[in-house]
């Protein structure tokens, strides 16, 4: 804990959705907890009365909420009140999620994308405009230790002006039509009413996306989409290829490709990131985080290695424990967390919500992943043409 944590306590957090059945729900408990920096008191985890209290007594809340609007009222009339609310519902209730809590100042953390459309999107921009609390996007690949290696390297200058960005997000759980079998996390991901105009592009698409522009600090300027439903009867893509040429003009800038894919056999979480500049490349994959390869032109590649001979401050400033322990999905995720904890503090110390986000995704880079997965669809339907975003 910090020193104004340890006057303050820890953060007074509620959630909203992340139920007994909900995978996301779990994540993000434990990343809340992880470096101590949370304590889980209320929560409206279901979208049902009698789930939300039966997950509630199962995680011993203090305060269990049948609906989100009523427990954004009731939290705001108590002195121990909520400080923080985490959203882990589907896509279709993150806007509506958040604008109450929103309105009562209580400091947002909400699961990606950002909504289900557009418009929805438009509408969470502005309440957070209005709002003096700060809005936090679960983009938890940032807070990798060697993602913001890479990053800084890239911002350095380590690799020169940049040329080419390969991103790709290949999975297979949905390989087989899981969303008739049950399965409740297929069967919202691949409803468009609950996930909206994107299924791949919009579940692992705008990680890719996100992690692409984090590393490279660049922006997608056009791309070209190619979207696939291979899955009979689906409705919303499981693969697409993707051009991306980023910020800079017709020749100026850097050109890529992102793939994601849910249909892919043989993978299992398979994020891969390249980069390459006029001086040299990085490579990193989800899969082996803690390894970040270091291609300088002409000579022999390097194996950088968290906590390890080469790595940076930048990625201390993110690692727990020593060289050779490995260290991933959770601990990223726990970085966001932390980093939120410590924005949230720092505004209530009299901090702008600009000076606390620092590099924290929030509600700009939740508009750019919106942008994306509406220019890829968009482009999709007009025979991969270009679109601007």
């Amino acid at each position: 804990m910090t020193d104004t944590d340890t006057a303050q306590g820890r953060i007074r957090l509620g959630m909203i959705g992340g139920g007994n059945d909900a995978f996301i729900g779990g994540v993000h408990r434990i990343a809340a907890r992880l470096d101590d920096r949370y304590e889980l008191v209320a929560g409206a985890l279901s979208s049902t009365p009698e789930k939300s209290q039966a997950s509630g007594k199962a995680l011993g809340l203090p305060r269990i909420y049948d609906d989100f609007n009523q427990m954004a009222e009731a939290e705001a009339q108590r002195e121990d009140g909520i400080e923080a609310v985490a959203i882990v519902t589907p896509n279709h209730f993150h806007a509506a999620a958040a604008f109450p809590f929103l309105k009562q100042g209580v400091h947002v953390i909400c699961d990606k994308p950002l909504t289900a459309t557009m418009d929805e999107a438009v509408a969470l921009e502005k309440a957070v405009a209005e709002s003096d609390a700060l809005f936090v996007l679960t983009h938890n690949y940032t807070g990798y230790p060697m993602v913001r290696q890479a990053r800084s390297m890239v911002e350095s200058g380590e690799l020169g002006n940049l040329r080419v960005i390969q991103v790709e997000y290949p999975q297979d759980w949905l390989t087989s039509p899981l969303e008739n079998e049950g399965l409740k996390q297929a069967e919202w991901r691949t409803d468009p009413a609950r996930s909206g105009a994107g299924g791949s592009v919009g579940d692992i698409g705008t990680h890719a996306h996100n992690l692409a522009c984090f590393v490279s600090g660049l922006r997608v300027d056009r791309l070209a989409a190619d979207l696939q439903c291979f899955g009979e009867g689906r409705q919303l893509d499981d693969n697409a290829h993707v051009l991306l040429r980023f910020e800079g003009g017709a020749r100026g800038g850097a050109r890529g490709m992102l793939w994601c894919s849910q249909v892919s056999p043989g993978n299992e979480n398979a994020l891969k990131l390249r980069v390459y500049g006029e001086k040299g490349g990085l490579e990193w994959s989800q899969e082996d985080p803690n390894y970040l390869w270091f291609t300088p032109h002409g000579e022999a590649k390097r194996l950088l290695t968290r906590s390890g001979p080469g790595a940076n401050d930048h990625a201390a400033a993110v690692s727990r424990i020593p060289p050779g322990h490995p260290e991933g999905y959770l601990e990223g995720f726990a970085n966001v967390y932390s980093e939120a904890a410590d924005a949230i503090r720092a505004v209530q110390a009299g901090s702008s919500r600009s000076d606390a986000m620092g590099l924290l995704p929030g509600i700009e880079q939740g508009m750019a992943g919106m942008a994306f997965i509406q220019a890829c669809v968009n482009s999709s339907r007009d025979d991969a043409a270009w679109v601007a975003l």
